[in-house]
């Protein structure tokens, strides 16, 4: 049977030392031994971050992927299969090849720092995606094109062809980023040339703030650093979001961390006839702009929380909720999982996650 959404592209192995009781400006210094507590691990890109989230909040998926034949491999499948074995059944293994990783330093539950190998996914493409799949799900989702090297090179021309095959087969297509290193290839990519080649082909992209700052507003993104999410105002998100809906897209977002969700859509309601392929009213959706608080909730890790928001989003869409819901189940997503240091174990079942928000759940002032 025909999986209502399939999550392509980036998985990796998460390894999470436990670093609470380091202070960031201890983790700079060199030649030095720190007592630190246990390890932990867990599946992260957003092929198992967004996958095995919306696989807890029930809505039927297929995972796809790469991994090399290597002890990561193994470790990234098994722990796949522990959610449900059929998760792992479109796992490919390469031979000869190793299979990403990410080092996740996060002293003092402050924002992490990721170490990152890429290893498998240099050649990853459109010959990596069961196009029969593809085509008989509701919705196709691409994690990551920004550690894909095979998408962003030669002025995103692998990017494109992937979208827009998947889009000829008829699919709601979406794609989540994440914030390439400065100095990598990735970073030094064309990306607003990237994105205005391909964003007519993709339905739905709710990157976070910060990426897409870094690939449209440059120099805004590196002038405000740190304050960048506290610097946002209802008119800068409203401008941003419109230049993502000029070059093509037809639902933008962005995801603002402690200051919640924006979503804005397409006024051309031809544009957005994809939607009711997963149940959604077009209509309901021309112009709309909306800005969702987050939840209030203490935090044990940030580790996932985009793609826990970018799997509440598509998981209400699927369910036929209106975009203010859609929003709000993205940030009630988002909120559970930085309650657990990992990247998915604090995310809850929609009915788990539907009572919660049933009672007074406090939410933050924007």
């Amino acid at each position: 049977m025909p999986s209502d959404v399939m999550v392509a592209g980036h998985i990796a192995l998460d390894i999470l030392p436990d670093m609470s009781t380091l202070k960031p400006e201890e983790v700079i210094g060199a030649g030095k031994v720190f007592e630190i507590g246990r390890i932990s691990y867990s599946t992260g890109g957003a092929v198992s971050n967004t996958g095995l989230a919306l696989h807890r909040l029930g809505i039927d998926v297929d995972l796809l992927a790469v991994v090399g034949a290597d002890w990561v491999g193994r470790a990234i499948i098994d722990y796949v299969r522990g959610y449900d074995r059929s998760l792992a059944d479109h796992i490919r293994v390469l031979p000869d090849a190793a299979s990403a990783y990410t080092i996740v330093i996060e002293p003092g539950n402050h924002d992490r720092t990721l170490l990152t190998h890429t290893g498998v996914y240099h050649g990853f493409g459109v010959d990596n995606i069961d196009l029969d799949l593809a085509a008989a799900c509701k919705l196709f989702h691409l994690g990551y094109p920004t550690l894909l090297p095979r998408l962003y090179e030669n002025e995103g021309a692998g990017f494109l062809e992937l979208v827009q095959t998947i889009k000829d087969l008829g699919p709601v297509t979406s794609v989540d980023m994440s914030l390439p290193a400065p100095d990598s290839p990735s970073g030094k990519a064309d990306w607003h040339a990237i994105l205005r080649r391909c964003l007519p082909f993709v339905d739905i992209f709710v990157p976070s703030i910060e990426e897409i700052m870094f690939m449209l507003r440059r120099d805004d993104h590196d002038r405000w650093g740190d304050e960048v999410i506290a610097r946002m105002t209802a008119d800068y998100l409203a401008d941003l979001a419109g230049e993502l809906l000029e070059m093509g897209v037809g639902i933008a977002g962005f995801k603002l961390g402690e200051r919640g969700l924006y979503l804005g859509a397409s006024a051309d309601a031809g544009r957005l006839a994809c939607l009711s392929r997963i149940g959604q009213a077009p209509a309901d959706w021309v112009g709309i702009r909306t800005w969702r608080p987050p939840f209030q909730v203490g935090v044990a890790g940030t580790t996932g929380a985009g793609d826990a928001a970018y799997a509440g989003l598509i998981a209400a869409l699927i369910r036929g909720l209106d975009y203010r819901d859609c929003a709000r189940w993205a940030c009630a997503v988002a909120a559970c999982n930085i309650e657990a240091a990992d990247a998915t174990s604090g995310v809850r079942s929609w009915e788990e996650t539907e009572a919660r928000l049933s009672r007074d759940w406090p939410i933050r002032a924007l």
